[in-house]
């Protein structure tokens, strides 16, 4: 609320000491001028695209995974868990120089089809791709193995027992991990900024919206704290009207996914 009425505030509201939540007139210009500086028209679609292809990558190569460690006996499953888990303890940045050469002698670097954020999505890595596998493998261990022993009974192959049973029952993982990804990648920043130079998604642009409320005289295009409030919420609306329609059914998904085992 604070930062609606914020960004509704010209900038002598929001030094006047005596101006807390009702601006003295509403200002709506400040959205106009965030709009046209955060070019949101355009950039929104490069954060819709990551957020999708990676939400979708995760879903898929997460979901397998995860019931791949939940359901199957193999030699080092033990270790490779912990390597999962590894992953979820383990800042990324202890790893992002020789993620970023190694991106970089590949040609990925700035590439159109954001390659350095999709490709590790897909292999069950990327942006806390190890929190999804647990999720999953937590939910996909507390299945009854008598659903699989029917399956198999009646001829299913490990394949289509998975995808036409296991997989639509977890449909409660599957929300939570839909909505996370999509909420962590509309969010990121760190990484956007240090793989590409150009064809940002919008996380980058509005940390630029104060530079680029400006001018080439240097006069002010309109309110720039205002404006940038309003840069702010224009920034979360998406996942925020996605959560409004999502909001029952995530909070029940939480309780269901037996994360807390």
């Amino acid at each position: 609320i604070k930062m609606i009425t914020q960004s509704l505030m010209t900038d002598d509201d929001l030094i006047n000491i005596t101006v807390k939540w009702l601006p003295s007139q509403l200002t709506w210009s400040n959205y106009s001028v965030a709009y046209r500086k955060l070019m949101f028209g355009s950039y929104v679609w490069n954060s819709a695209r990551v957020a999708i292809i990676c939400t979708l990558g995760h879903v898929i190569s997460c979901a397998l995974t995860g019931y791949a460690f939940a359901r199957y006996k193999f030699r080092f499953k033990g270790l490779l868990f912990t390597l999962v888990i590894l992953t979820m303890l383990v800042p990324v940045q202890t790893i992002i120089i020789p993620q970023y050469m190694q991106f970089s002698n590949w040609n990925w670097l700035n590439s159109e089809y954001y390659l350095p954020l999709v490709v590790p999505a897909f292999l069950g890595f990327g942006l806390n791709g190890g929190f999804f596998i647990f999720l999953f493998r937590q939910f996909f261990s507390g299945m009854p193995y008598e659903m699989e022993e029917a399956a198999r009974v009646d001829g299913c192959g490990p394949i289509r027992t998975f995808t036409h049973i296991m997989l639509p029952m977890s449909q409660s993982s599957l929300l939570v991990c839909t909505v996370l990804s999509i909420v962590w990648h509309w969010n990121d920043y760190y990484l956007s900024v240090l793989y590409f130079s150009s064809n940002y998604p919008l996380s980058v642009m509005l940390d630029q919206i104060n530079s680029n409320i400006f001018n080439t005289t240097g006069i002010l295009a309109g309110g720039a704290d205002g404006a940038a409030m309003a840069g702010v919420f224009l920034f979360i609306l998406p996942p925020l009207i996605m959560y409004m329609f999502l909001q029952r059914k995530f909070i029940a998904s939480i309780d269901r996914v037996g994360i807390v085992g």
